[in-house]
């Protein structure tokens, strides 16, 4: 699978980003909280919907930028409809998690901070998934995958995969 950028020029529809921010009021001290949301609805954080809460919260763009750049969770780039979290924190590291992240990478065709061209799955490696006892560990879309071998990852990828199945 051959890495992509799936951001699109296609208009955005902001009734999603209207409905989180009417949930909270649009309470402009809610923002991380809106900005989480957000992200959870559209699967990253499209720059029409940071200015569009920009406008609604009466705060300035550069601000919300700001706070969209500053947290590592957050994404302005879309994601897959998975997102893969390979753990290279030091008992990972120890475990082996730099031949694992190499395995998923070659298995994917993507280097981590990218989303295979089918859109299907984006892997990113992380400092830490704080579970050291699972070393190596991975997460798939929050559901922890642990002790990991080759095998592991091939029946995860697996499992997600199916879910996209016609008859799935």
């Amino acid at each position: 699978m051959a890495p992509t950028n799936l951001q699109t020029q296609a208009p955005v529809d902001l009734a999603a980003a209207d409905a989180v921010i009417d949930s909270y009021q649009a309470d402009k001290s809610w923002l991380v909280m809106i900005l989480q949301d957000i992200q959870e609805a559209y699967n990253y954080l499209p720059q029409p919907v940071l200015e569009h809460v920009a406008v609604r919260l009466a705060l300035t763009p550069s601000h919300v930028y700001r706070v969209a750049t500053f947290y590592a969770s957050f994404s302005l780039t879309r994601r897959g409809r998975h997102l893969i979290l390979i753990c290279d924190g030091t008992a990972c590291h120890l475990r082996g998690a730099e031949n694992l992240q190499e395995e998923l990478t070659r298995r994917l065709g993507v280097a981590p901070g990218q989303t295979t061209a089918d859109g299907l799955f984006t892997l990113e490696t992380v400092a830490c998934l704080g579970a050291c006892a699972l070393a190596p560990v991975m997460m798939i879309d929050g559901t922890y995958f642990g002790k990991l071998t080759s095998e592991k990852i091939v029946a995860a990828l697996e499992r997600f995969a199916a879910k996209e199945a016609p008859d799935a």
